[in-house]
């Protein structure tokens, strides 16, 4: 691609996300078949068309393990799969579980009913979690969790005020794009709920804290001491789209920061919990605890919607007002798929596992680093890696067309990702995958570089 192509290009991306309206994208459609050509023709016909999520790439029929496969019979590793396959797509023992528990008979629970298996989901995790984090909610998505956590905060601080990170997700419905920080979620949105207080992440790459958590505790600090009606502290743990992870010396300060000003501190881990980064919770990394923890995405194995919120014990008072009260909160197959997610990661030994790989990876980015210019940063841990794109790497700019270009090369050679920020290509694979598998993703990586003629 030459440089006037590029610039062609760049002025094609309308959304935010790794789905730009781009001649990559038309090259694309160009070549996945007439009958997935219709598919996606009738998907755009009667689904709402929204950011990140339109176009379609293609049309799924099957997902195993680490893979998805199309109509068409084309496999891709899914490196991405929305953050719900720690275990793999359709793990025949989480499928036998749903399958049982189905043919028991027990499909739903009633409001005011409680079921075994519930109790069970409940028991497990809370067996998991620091000692005194040991209450529970259950809920059918992050979403609702995030919502549950902050009004569990403000009755029990009789404060309305949040602080939160731009740039941060923490769901897509009303109240949770008003604590998060991302734009694309709040165009056209209106009034949002009011008393929210947004600082600017410890980023160590670029942004303005760039290589100085100090200054970003101070920011911290300074908010916290102006505003007495601040209750809550709302984070990523570690942010996930695009990889950002915050030193342990910046937690164990906000920690002591939230303690000291009687604010809580709530952290989303919903995509990132669960083995993901190592251990099974992110939090583990920093020597802290949350005083609020937040549950989701791979919590369901990938096939049940399931989230939850584990709260300290001395919070459980509060039975006069309804935090939650969500038809499915005790769904037998939502927990069912819980208890058994959790019980997986363990039998399976799944965070040595992932401990092992992250070395692994991380040589193995950490050399394409070495070798191609175009790559400005390496980050991550266990399995979840950012590589961040740069047209230059003192300036960096982003390489938001090369980001672009990388991902459809990608995608034709059978390697799905996500694209973040418009130039970090961001690897999720499942906690399962084999090393065989590892290593075929990242030679295609290597090639889709290669083919970007940046060497260094």
């Amino acid at each position: 691609m030459d440089h006037t192509d590029q610039d062609k290009q760049k002025v094609e991306y309308v959304v935010e996300g790794d789905i730009n309206l781009t001649l990559a994208r038309g090259k694309w459609i160009e070549n996945v078949g007439e009958r997935t050509k219709e598919l996606l023709e009738r998907d755009a016909q009667y689904f709402m068309h929204q950011s990140m999520s339109t176009p379609c790439l293609d049309v799924l029929k099957n997902c195993e393990g680490s893979y998805i496969e199309s109509i068409s019979g084309k496999k891709y590793l899914d490196f991405h799969g929305n953050n719900v396959h720690q275990i793999g797509f359709s793990h025949p023992k989480l499928v036998g579980r749903l399958t049982e528990q189905l043919q028991q008979g027990l499909t739903f629970s009633t409001r005011r009913y409680t079921n075994e298996v519930a109790i069970q989901f409940a028991e497990k995790i809370t067996s998991l979690t620091p000692k005194g984090l040991s209450r529970v909610l259950l809920t059918p998505n992050g979403s609702s969790a995030i919502g549950i956590a902050l009004k569990l905060g403000r009755a029990v601080t009789g404060k309305h005020k949040v602080v939160s990170f731009w740039d941060s997700f923490h769901g897509a419905s009303l109240d949770a794009i008003s604590v998060g920080g991302e734009s694309v979620f709040k165009e056209h949105m209106g009034p949002l709920m009011p008393g929210v207080e947004r600082i600017p992440p410890p980023i160590t790459y670029r942004g303005i804290f760039e290589g100085n958590e100090d200054k970003a505790l101070e920011y911290l600090e300074y908010v916290l001491s102006k505003d007495n009606q601040i209750g809550a502290f709302l984070a990523e743990t570690i942010r996930n789209t695009d990889v950002q992870i915050p030193s342990a010396t910046f937690w164990k300060g906000a920690r002591e920061l939230c303690t000291k000003h009687g604010v809580l501190l709530i952290l989303d881990e919903i995509p990132i919990a669960l083995g993901r980064t190592g251990k099974m919770f992110a939090f583990e990394h920093f020597g802290i605890e949350p005083d609020i923890l937040c549950l989701g995405k791979g919590l369901g194995g990938g096939i049940i919607p399931q989230a939850a919120i584990v709260a300290r014990e001395e919070y459980n008072t509060f039975g006069h007002i309804s935090l939650g009260h969500y038809t499915h909160e005790k769904s037998p197959l939502g927990a069912m798929a819980g208890l058994t997610v959790l019980e997986i990661i363990e039998e399976e030994n799944l965070l040595d596992k992932v401990k092992a790989d992250e070395a692994y990876m991380k040589a193995a980015l950490y050399k394409l680093h070495r070798k191609y210019s175009l790559i400005g940063h390496v980050r991550g841990i266990g399995l979840l890696w950012g590589i961040e794109l740069v047209t230059n790497r003192t300036t960096k700019e982003k390489a938001v067309a090369e980001a672009e270009e990388i991902m459809y090369e990608c995608l034709k050679q059978g390697l799905s990702f996500k694209v973040s920020k418009g130039n970090v290509l961001q690897l999720s694979p499942p906690l399962t995958i084999t090393r065989e598998e590892l290593d075929k993703a990242l030679e295609i990586l290597n090639e889709a570089f290669l083919k970007t003629n940046t060497i260094a």
